[in-house]
């Protein structure tokens, strides 16, 4: 096998043309880890985060949280996976995934069976985020209402499915122009209004909010007593929202948070249940997952995309 491969890399911080597709080393999986021959990476807007220098990490760098291919090779102590079986994975905790090869470790990928690898690497993340979300952090209960903003991007989309799968009594989401509100009706919405439109759509037990900003005030709005708030993204780019916890003491209210990277970290078992969780439905067909593929080469133009706010669905990479 050869020692170097392609991948794009972040050289610098900055827009989206400081991307850069380069020949890098080839990983090696290290205990507990597997290495995969990438064919398709997914999208997100994580990675535009790194690029921005949001997140602090070492440069240069290859971004990518999620992958499908197959298994080239294991680490030690690694059981239940064997090399050439095709995969999704999680790559959240080191990244990597915009790359020929990656490792992860071994908790975090999922068999594939009958998924296509094209659908399978948009699968691991937004799906996976879904069920963790909803399941473990707002702590859904049947007949509750759910009010989702950004549905018709990669997590909204999974949201409403998700929330409709686990037996929401309403399901809402918000999109940020005219243009996105068929899209996102399709996955599993009861009604989907632009986010300025939010104060009419009544109250909800549970909002999950990835965009900040206003959205963030108006989520907490909208929430009836003992409803709950789950943090996990601020897409808008605003300065933080304040949240007095007087008022939520008042309210009666709860504000969460998730970060699928960090509790990737810590509870990589927890979190590979979800991903094998997040495959299976897709493959029965109980989850739609929308996909887009571009180059690898092609990862300034997502990346652009995404930060314009005008994807719907999900994009990913083809990188074998």
């Amino acid at each position: 096998m050869t020692n170097s491969m392609k991948a794009v890399t972040i050289p610098e911080f900055g827009p989206a043309e400081v991307l850069r597709l380069d020949t890098v080393a080839v990983p090696e999986p290290g205990p507990g880890e597997v290495s995969i021959d990438v064919a398709y990476a997914g999208a997100n807007f994580a990675e535009v985060l790194y690029r921005q220098g949001v997140v602090d990490v070492p440069l240069p760098f290859v971004p990518g949280i999620e992958v499908s291919g197959r298994i080239r090779a294991l680490g030690e102590g690694v059981e239940g996976l064997s090399v050439g079986e095709p995969v999704a994975a999680l790559t959240i905790v080191a990244s990597g995934g915009y790359a020929e090869v990656v490792t992860t470790a071994a908790a975090l990928v999922a068999p594939l069976r009958g998924t296509d690898l094209e659908v399978a690497a948009a699968v691991p993340s937004n799906s996976t985020t879904a069920f963790l979300v909803l399941e473990r952090v707002a702590r859904l209960e049947r007949g509750e209402r759910v009010l989702v903003h950004a549905a018709a991007g990669g997590v909204g989309s999974q949201l409403g499915q998700v929330a409709r799968l686990l037996g929401a009594g309403r399901v809402v989401g918000t999109v940020g122009s005219e243009a996105k509100i068929a899209a996102a009706k399709a996955f599993g919405y009861d009604e989907v209004v632009l986010r300025d439109e939010v104060a009419g759509t009544g109250e909800f037990d549970v909002v999950v909010d990835m965009v900040g900003g206003p959205a963030r005030r108006a989520s907490l709005d909208r929430l009836a007593p003992m409803g709950r708030l789950v943090v996990m993204g601020n897409a808008s780019g605003a300065e933080d929202v304040g949240i007095p916890a007087n008022e939520l003491w008042f309210t009666t209210k709860t504000v969460s948070g998730f970060n699928l990277a960090a509790f990737s970290a810590v509870a990589p078992e927890t979190v590979g249940q979800a991903v094998r969780r997040a495959v299976a439905a897709v493959a029965d067909g109980t989850l739609r997952v929308d996909v887009e593929s571009l180059s690898l080469a092609e990862a300034v133009t997502a990346h652009r995309r995404i930060e314009s706010g005008s994807t719907t669905g999900k994009l990913v990479l083809r990188v074998r």
